[in-house]
């Protein structure tokens, strides 16, 4: 079944590239971001947004197996649970469901990678958009958007005013920044990623 095209008609993006977009593997320990680079230089690229953002957020949230089957029996013992490869909560993806006029269900974050990082990148942008062009130097534009993924927009707006972000804040940045290597690098692999 990993070898199969996730998208159904009318889901996802047109990009015919997201057709070879594969699920996370069942077994633990299978998972490795880098193996969605294509998809993510696509979205990104699509989205407007930094492709090292996008693909940095989804190493951030590997934290978990992503496999559909895992993903449906992790909502059953918690209903509110983040679904798809980037962890998005049902609240955020209605609101870039609504702003983007998407196809699919929430639901389909779960099976569907590629729209799951597609999902992931237009609420990077959206997140972006709402970032003031000034803020404290203490953190990248990229770290606040990433604060933001994590945290909610306003929270955002507050760090990016000085306000010093929590325990779980603070771990997620740490993160991103030991993360952002080995986005770069997944990256590098990609046709996105190699000079003209």
């Amino acid at each position: 079944m990993t070898g199969q095209s996730t998208l159904q008609p009318g889901q996802g993006s047109s990009s015919a590239d997201r057709d070879e977009v594969r699920l996370p593997p069942i077994r633990p320990g299978g998972y490795d971001p880098a193996d969605y680079a294509e998809a993510v230089a696509h979205a990104a690229e699509e989205a407007g947004v930094s492709a090292l953002l996008v693909m940095t957020v989804l190493h951030n949230e590997a934290y978990k197996p992503h496999h559909p089957l895992l993903e449906r029996l992790w909502q059953w013992w918690k209903p509110g649970a983040s679904f798809g490869l980037a962890n998005m909560h049902r609240a955020t993806f209605e609101r870039v469901r609504r702003a983007h006029d998407l196809p699919g269900r929430w639901q389909d974050l779960r099976d569907d990678p590629a729209f799951a990082i597609h999902a992931a990148a237009l609420h990077l942008k959206d997140l972006d958009r709402g970032l003031p062009r000034r803020h404290v130097r203490r953190y990248s534009r990229d770290e606040l958007l990433a604060l933001g993924y994590n945290t909610g927009e306003r929270n955002m707006r507050a760090f990016a005013r000085g306000v010093p972000p929590g325990p779980m804040a603070r771990s997620y940045l740490r993160r991103f920044r030991a993360h952002r290597n080995r986005a770069a690098e997944a990256l590098a692999t990609t046709d996105h990623g190699r000079p003209a």
